[in-house]
């Protein structure tokens, strides 16, 4: 696997962390969300993207488009608003908690099938798991914020997969692993 090398500026992270803020404000208000023109041609590729949503360092909510099946500008404002109002694991975000959120933008690079665990590097990938209807996925920095090594990946990845944790041993397991930018 090459290394992803996706980079973005100053101006264009500013620019994404902007619109997920704008598209969780207007939803808040109730009014139609009027986003500023892209700041480059980065803005319209079609990559994967999460929106995690921090409120005092703990998750508030988190929610991605593993594939880039749209310009990232736009991945980035839905995204947004389903981690604030969709996330099943958080009661939809109140208008207090607005100013309070700290946002974390994850773009991911392609997807790579792992045929040996050892491929698996615990802060530089992130890991996607899958078993018949089953499916889960960690970003890179899960693993690095919960001091986690290779094994204990895969099991909290098998977990959130509502698999057992040992379910990457396997063969009907599926494991894939994909890099991210993070800001």
């Amino acid at each position: 696997m090459s290394d992803f090398t996706f980079e973005l500026s100053a101006e264009e992270k500013k620019y994404l962390k902007n619109l997920a803020y704008l598209s969780i404000k207007s939803e808040l208000e109730g009014l139609d969300p009027e986003f500023p023109e892209p700041v480059s041609t980065k803005m319209e590729e079609h990559l994967g993207a999460f929106v995690c949503l921090k409120i005092n360092d703990r998750l508030r909510g988190c929610i991605g488009n593993i594939f880039g099946d749209r310009p990232l500008w736009e991945t980035i404002t839905r995204m947004a608003r389903e981690a604030a109002f969709g996330d099943p694991r958080f009661q939809v975000l109140q208008r207090r908690e607005l100013d309070l959120l700290e946002l974390e933008i994850s773009i991911l690079g392609p997807l790579e099938r792992v045929s040996d665990i050892d491929q698996i590097e615990p802060g530089k990938h992130g890991l996607l798991v899958r078993k018949g209807a089953h499916s889960g996925l960690l970003l890179p920095q899960v693993a690095v914020d919960h001091g986690w090594d290779r094994k204990t990946f895969l099991a909290e990845t098998c977990r959130k997969a509502s698999l057992p944790p040992f379910c990457h041993e396997d063969p009907q397991t599926r494991i894939f692993r994909f890099q991210a930018v993070v800001f």
